[in-house]
């Protein structure tokens, strides 16, 4: 997709606090912070949102979150921390390409929204 910002900041066309990368994912700090951590978990590959997985995404949905826990590491998140993925319009998706919030560092509230 083109004209997508998580797809060029994955790829470096624009730059990031990155802090994670492989061949399959980028992981970087939001820019609006919900929490003194706050990265995103983002596919290379285009994925709208979770509704666009296909069986072929298999492999890299369970990359994803296997790698989750050795992000929530590497960022101190010893004390836990929360996984979030917005779906659609009434999840408040704002971006239309998958992406996982790791937020952390602080308490989390129940129910979020």
């Amino acid at each position: 997709m083109e004209d997508c910002i998580f797809c060029k900041l994955a790829k470096g066309e624009i730059p990031t606090d990155m802090v994670y990368e492989d061949d399959l994912i980028s992981v970087f700090r939001d820019a609006a912070p919900e929490a003194p951590v706050h990265v995103l978990m983002v596919p290379k590959k285009h994925v709208a949102s979770l509704n666009d997985l296909e069986d072929a995404d298999r492999e890299l949905m369970g990359h994803m979150m296997l790698k989750i826990k050795d992000i929530a590491a590497q960022e101190g998140l010893d004390n836990g921390y929360r996984t979030v993925i917005n779906t659609g319009e009434d999840g408040q998706q704002t971006v239309h390409h998958l992406h996982i919030h790791i937020l952390g560092r602080r308490k989390m509230t129940w129910p979020p929204g």
